[in-house]
């Protein structure tokens, strides 16, 4: 369920990016704050249990970065 909704927000966030770029700025560094806290209390466990905690929270904030900027470069390859 949570695997369904972090890519459906990256779906979202790209094709946020590709028509409005710089509007897309905004949601995307929301979504990355939200994952953020997430992967910081996450890692208020103790030893690796923290790490382990945190590691899907820190992988979604760079597929949300990610799918984000491709929007953007696409956006900025087409001859438009």
């Amino acid at each position: 369920m949570i695997i369904a909704a972090v890519v459906g927000v990256c779906v979202v966030l790209a094709v946020l990016a590709f028509f409005v770029p710089r509007l897309s700025r905004h949601p995307e560094r929301g979504t990355q704050r939200t994952l953020g806290a997430g992967a910081r209390a996450g890692g208020k466990a103790p030893g690796i249990l923290g790490r382990l905690f945190s590691k899907p929270f820190h992988t979604s904030s760079r597929a949300v970065g990610r799918s984000g900027s491709a929007g953007r470069r696409t956006r900025r390859r087409m001859p438009f």
